[in-house]
This record gives structure tokens, C-alpha cells and sequence, in this order.
């Protein structure tokens, strides 16, 4: 009997060491990655920087994060090849983020007699990588609201590929070195004394003034579910985003569009709790005309919010991808950036969630499309009914009212 307690034990140590453990086939695992993996001693990409083994960083970054021949959503990828999106083919990605490959989706369309041209570069952050064709954005020099140059655009510009950002056991934020680290800090890990995880996906933060004429205060807090790039045609993918003090996704938005929300413009608010009546309406409504939902299935993935807290054991029990956990929003919970864009890019311009130039997202129960009948320009926007569902993460229809107006009304119910 005390050999099979000592087995058992032993047993349940093991256990708990693996859940403790980061996933063997991670790569980044909060921290630098192997470095050949990026860099070549001595063949490195021709006409590059650093030994990268791409021409430039963000190519460098989708050397691994967009593959060609992929046939749906795909693990880490965050972008879709030109060549598995033909025209009428919407990008295959499905990540909280977007799929970067909505930049190359230019649209062609004719209203009331005058056509437009709806640029695949208004879709979203214009990285630049020179290997997969990504160019500068030719409009917006800078940043929006910001000074930072838009020809320096990169994955690195975001995100720290050597991870200095960390999370202590204790729930702080480090940049030292002195507590080695264990594993992601993307998906609620929570370090053992001694140790620290990643900051979530590696972005900068803590005053981090690598980029050309940025500097990240704090840092942004969020929780992903293991699984993120999938279809929502079932249910949805829920990443659990926090706000704590200046640790909010507003601020660290803000560290490249400081003008974008200042105070002397007319603009919408961020990082501002939403109170007792927003928050009633968007734990009231379900789709246009219809009020009666409750704030235990309120949750939508097209809207999300910023949960007022920063303690990750919290967020990591709601970030989850089988409609468990789809609460919605309290007094003191946060309007944030992405409540209403994505932070790769999307299929409606500014890396919108939805499309926001009709008034309609679905007409007579379709989802507009040049090939729906009847047709409505201004709302299917050169798109097929298909590229539109896509860009909603596949959901059906029926998830919508017959005639579901824009979004905005999740929070303000105007419809």
C-alpha cells in the first residue's frame, strides 16, 4: 500500500509538472525564440538586416506565420497567400486578430452611378514584407493620430520577438532578466515562484522605446483560449481581455495614435467603464429588434470589452471556445480599441469588425453580396455573399436579424 501511495504520488507530480510546463512544440514560449529560427549565421537572406533569414522582420515573421496551400484556418498563421485567395475567395485565417491577407482584397463597386474602389490597404495595419508582397500604406504616411512612419511598419513594431515583457508569479510586469522564463503568457500560465512567463503574444510594453519614436507605457493584458484560429460558425472564440490601472489596451494603442482619442476631439471614448445603462444594453440585446437576451449569453466576439481587472486567473476561466463562457460586460468593465477593430486587419475598412459603410450588415436575410438577389451595391460592397460571411467568422445568417443593422447598436441599441 505505501509503494502505491509513493507511484501515485509520484504520478501526480508528474502531472502537474507537465500542466506547470510549457507545450514541447511552442517556438516563441514567451521569451526568445531559437534563434536560428530567424537569424543565419551565414546564410542569411540577401539584402537583409540582423542575419534574418526573411528580407525584413515582418517577412522574417510570416516565414512561419502564412504558408502557402492551406485549405482553411490554419494554427499560428495570421495571413492567407495571395495564391489561396483568388478573386472571390476570402482569406482562410480565422485568428482574434484578423488575417493580414484582407489587405490585398481590393473591392470594385458602383453606386447611384459613381464607382468606388475600395482599396485592400484600408483593411488594416499595412505591414511591410517585402518576401509575401506586404508594401506601405500609401495614404497615411504615419500613423493615424501619430507620428510613427508608416514605411517602418513591422510585426516587430508590435510585438517583441525576444520577449523582454514578462509576468511574474506574483501577477507584476517585469522587463529583468533575473527570473528565467518558463512558457507563454498567452493562455493564463501562471509561473512558480522563481519563474515568469511571456507578456500575451509577446507585445511590447514597460516603457519599451525600441521602435523609431514610440514608447510603450504599461502593457496589454489578455487571456486566449489555446485553440483561436477556427471558424465561429458554432460557437465563439472568447479571448478574455483586462484592464488595470494604466494597463489598458487604450493606452498601449495609443503608445502610435496618441491623437486618436485626445481630449479635445469629438471622438469616441476608450477605456472608459460603460456603466450601468450600457452595460443593461448590451447584456439586453440579441439582434435588431430584439431585446430580451440576458448578460449570462450576452457576449459576442464581433464586440468585445475589456474586463476591469488584471488578475489572469480570472480572465484565463473566460477565455474559452465552446460558448461556456459568453457573460457579459458589468458597470465597471471597459470599452477598448478592439472593441470595434481588429488589430491585424478585417474585411471592412479600418480593421472594423463590421461593415460600417451601410446601415445594413444583413439585407432580407442574406448576407449582401454581388451574387445575392436582390442586390444591394452599397451593402455588399463588390463582395460576394461568401467573402461577407467570412469576414463575420462564418456565422450563420441566422445569428442576425432579417435586416440586422451595424453594430454600434450592441452598446447603443439605436436600431
Amino acid at each position: 500500500m505505501k509503494a502505491l501511495k509513493i507511484g501515485l504520488a509520484v504520478l501526480a507530480g508528474a502531472a502537474l509538472l507537465l500542466l506547470a510546463s510549457p507545450a514541447p512544440e511552442a517556438f516563441h514560449s514567451g521569451g526568445v525564440a531559437e534563434c536560428g529560427g530567424c537569424h543565419s549565421m551565414h546564410s542569411p537572406k540577401p539584402g537583409g538586416n540582423y542575419l534574418l533569414v526573411g528580407t525584413d522582420g515582418a517577412s522574417t515573421c510570416l516565414s512561419c506565420h502564412m504558408h502557402a496551400g492551406d485549405t482553411g484556418p490554419n494554427g499560428y498563421h495570421i495571413a492567407t497567400a495571395e495564391s489561396d485567395m483568388p478573386a472571390g475567395v476570402p482569406p482562410l485565417q480565422r485568428t482574434p486578430g484578423g488575417d493580414f491577407g484582407w489587405l490585398k482584397k481590393t473591392y470594385t463597386f458602383t453606386v447611384r452611378g459613381t464607382t468606388t474602389v475600395e482599396q485592400g490597404e484600408t483593411h488594416g495595419h499595412n505591414i511591410v514584407a517585402a518576401d509575401t508582397s506586404f508594401v506601405a500604406d500609401t495614404v497615411n504616411t504615419t500613423a493615424p493620430g501619430g507620428t510613427f512612419p508608416s514605411s517602418q511598419l513591422a510585426c516587430t513594431s508590435c510585438h517583441d520577438p525576444h520577449g523582454r515583457v514578462r509576468r511574474t508569479s506574483s501577477g507584476t510586469y517585469t522587463t529583468g532578466t533575473t527570473e528565467p522564463v518558463m512558457g507563454s503568457g498567452s493562455y493564463g500560465a501562471i509561473p512558480a515562484a522563481g519563474f515568469t512567463v511571456g507578456n500575451y503574444r509577446l507585445l511590447r510594453g514597460l516603457n519599451d522605446s525600441h521602435v523609431t519614436g514610440v514608447t510603450f507605457t504599461g502593457v496589454a493584458i489578455a487571456v486566449a483560449p489555446s485553440t483561436y484560429n477556427r471558424t465561429e460558425a458554432s460557437t465563439q472564440t472568447r479571448v478574455a481581455y483586462g484592464a488595470s490601472s494604466i494597463n489598458t489596451w487604450g493606452n498601449w494603442c495609443a503608445s502610435c495614435h496618441p491623437g486618436m482619442h485626445s481630449s479635445g476631439n469629438y471622438v469616441h471614448p476608450v477605456d472608459q467603464s460603460l456603466g450601468s445603462n450600457l452595460a443593461l444594453v448590451y447584456n439586453s440585446y440579441v439582434k435588431s429588434g430584439d431585446l430580451t437576451g440576458s448578460s449570462a449569453t450576452a457576449y459576442t466576439s464581433l464586440v468585445p470589452f475589456a474586463e476591469n481587472t488584471g488578475d489572469i486567473a480570472t480572465l484565463a476561466a473566460h477565455a474559452k471556445i465552446d460558448n461556456s463562457q459568453l457573460g457579459g460586460p458589468g458597470a465597471s468593465d471597459k470599452v477598448m480599441c478592439l472593441s470595434c477593430h481588429r488589430a491585424h486587419a478585417s474585411g471592412f475598412e479600418y480593421a472594423l469588425r463590421w461593415n460600417m459603410e451601410g446601415e445594413f450588415m444583413i439585407w432580407n436575410s442574406l448576407y449582401p453580396g454581388t451574387d445575392t438577389t436582390p442586390s444591394v451595391p452599397q451593402f455588399a460592397r463588390g463582395r460576394l455573399g461568401a467573402e461577407t460571411q467570412a469576414a463575420y467568422y462564418d456565422r450563420p445568417v441566422t445569428a442576425f436579424a432579417a435586416y440586422q443593422r451595424v453594430l454600434c447598436n450592441k452598446c447603443h441599441a439605436k436600431d
